[in-house]
């Protein structure tokens, strides 16, 4: 089965990457960029070039680093996401936030493979949890306690997820998301932010990953 891993930037890709160094993995790691848009074009013009060259994917997986929601997801631990939210794709009310979908269209969740979040948490030794998509990243302690209240099993926040959950949704192709935590959700200190060390962790991540991702297939859900 032929695989791909989409991350934001080039660090993050790099240190999916080495993960699969000297190996005859299937496995094409790429930087789609930052935001869900972005994401889900870059990720949905992937999708298409592979199944116009007849070598389609079986499976994208969206990589990277995250916040985290101290203290269920602490600095450096890894999580797998059991859904995909898009935590600000709605409507503001006077009566509080609206998702898009209790607004009659669209849709703001992606539930990946129940058998492959499992089997991903057993191997990496990561949580699983939601994982929040936003388009303007958390930075004070009342919007991430808000995003907690409304998304009781978030671990962590990121920018992509969802749109590379869209894209492949679209192209009928499952997709699993896993993130390393780098900082806290809520006010941004960069001095409590732990990038290197979350690279680490994703880099020893999806080593652990990869017998998972190349042994598992659409058919075991």
């Amino acid at each position: 089965m032929r695989i791909l891993v989409a991350t934001a930037v080039p660090v993050e890709r790099d240190a999916v990457a080495r993960a699969f160094e000297g190996t005859a993995a299937a496995v094409d790691v790429v930087a789609v960029g930052v935001g869900p848009a972005l994401a889900a074009a870059c990720t949905a013009t992937a999708l298409t070039t592979a199944t116009v060259e007849g070598a389609p994917y079986g499976l994208v997986v969206s990589a990277g680093i995250a916040g985290g929601f101290l203290p269920h997801a602490p600095l450096g631990s890894l999580v797998v996401a059991d859904e995909i939210t898009a935590a600000d794709l709605g409507a503001e009310t006077a009566e509080g936030f609206v998702p898009v979908t209790d607004l009659g269209f669209g849709v703001v969740t992606h539930r990946p493979p129940e058998t492959l979040v499992r089997a991903a948490v057993a191997a990496t030794g990561g949580r699983a949890g939601a994982v929040l998509t936003v388009s303007t990243v958390t930075g004070t302690a009342a919007r991430a306690t808000a995003l907690r209240e409304r998304h009781p099993t978030a671990l962590a926040e990121a920018m992509e997820g969802f749109g590379v959950a869209e894209a492949a949704g679209a192209h009928g192709v499952p997709v699993l998301e896993i993130r390393a935590v780098s900082n806290p959700v809520g006010p941004r200190d960069r001095a409590a932010w732990r990038i290197g060390d979350a690279l680490t962790a994703l880099t020893e991540g999806f080593g652990k990953l990869r017998p998972v991702l190349e042994g598992w297939t659409h058919h075991d859900d």
